[in-house]
């Protein structure tokens, strides 16, 4: 089962986002920033973001290019999560 889902927007303080989730062998979770109009900003997108396909207390979520998210600190932004089979606890920018 895929899930998406979508934060209101946030702004953050930090470099890298952290997340602990818990995944099946075959699936995982992906991360999307987006824009406040929802559209994906540029090496952040679902496509850029390789699946996670283990448990982790506390992983870095990385990109094709980067997991710096300094760029974006103190900018309004959009979270979109997509989910399968696995479950997200928690998020953090650290």
């Amino acid at each position: 089962m895929e899930r998406n889902c979508l934060t209101k927007p946030l702004k953050f303080q930090g470099n890298r986002l952290v997340i602990n989730n818990s995944t099946l062998a075959t699936r995982g979770v992906r991360v999307e920033l987006q824009d406040m109009k929802g559209y994906p900003l540029p090496g952040f997108s679902i496509s850029d973001c390789p699946e996670t396909i283990r448990d982790e207390i506390e992983r870095t979520v990385a990109w094709q290019e980067s997991n710096d998210l300094s760029w974006f600190v103190g900018k309004p932004i959009r979270l979109r999560f997509v989910i399968k089979n696995a479950d997200l606890y928690s998020l953090r920018f650290k």
